[in-house]
């Protein structure tokens, strides 16, 4: 350490009131965070790259400051999909210091680890009211069956209106409308559960049936249109 010959020539005034930081929740405790080892948590955040053509959602799983479970979600760019995978092998072992440093490849997979450090040790996380917090593999939990991510894509213009392309429930197979011509429901496949079908020893065409669905008042529907050819 170095002082000036100012600060040298100083002086000591003794130290007043101790000032420890405010204490945070964490898995169902109220901690003061100084070091890394205090911050625990499990907790999502969403971060987007600089031309905001894709987004990332990251979550992850803190156990005394060491980055236990990474999951991470991305849509709209091909390269960021596969930054992910490069992602997920660097962020696992890792403290989030060490992680919020690291080049997570993508930018928007950076953007997220940011928004989730500022999460984690101000104590804003999912897990902050739960006792121990959530056990390594929540993330997967967090998936459902099938363990694939749930994705919303529509698509619509002026002049034809709405197409449904992909729901939280699967792939949209068929678009519902009444007589006059509205959205009444739609009609999907879960191709997580149809690919889950065919492992399992099902042929395709029997996986497609057993994994369809639907939701709203197909029944009553005028007619079913295709949303991506018609």
């Amino acid at each position: 350490m170095i002082y000036t010959k100012e600060v040298e020539n100083m002086c000591p005034v003794a130290k007043g009131a101790k000032h420890d930081p405010a204490p945070i929740p964490e898995e169902g405790k109220w901690v003061k965070a100084k070091q890394l080892e205090d911050i625990s948590g499990f907790t999502h955040g969403v971060g987007w790259c600089a031309p905001q053509q894709g987004a990332c959602k990251l979550t992850l799983n803190v156990k005394k400051g060491v980055i236990e479970e990474a999951l991470i979600e991305t849509l709209g760019c091909s390269g960021m999909t596969h930054s992910a995978a490069m992602a997920a092998e660097i962020l696992q072992g890792k403290t989030i210091l060490e992680a919020l440093n690291t080049d997570l490849v993508c930018d928007a997979i950076n953007t997220a680890m940011r928004e989730l450090f500022l999460q984690i040790v101000y104590g804003r996380t999912q897990s902050a009211f739960s006792d121990d917090g959530l056990a390594v593999g929540a993330g997967l939990e967090d998936l459902g069956k099938g363990l694939r991510s749930q994705i919303g894509t529509m698509y619509a213009t002026n002049k034809k209106g709405v197409r449904y392309l992909e729901m939280a429930e699967g792939y949209v197979t068929g678009l519902a409308l009444d007589e006059d011509d509205e959205v009444i429901g739609y009609q999907f496949v879960s191709l997580g559960k149809m690919t889950d079908f065919i492992k399992q020893g099902d042929d395709p065409n029997t996986a497609w049936e057993k994994a369809k669905g639907e939701y709203g008042r197909v029944a009553d529907a005028a007619k079913i249109i295709d949303p991506r050819v018609e």
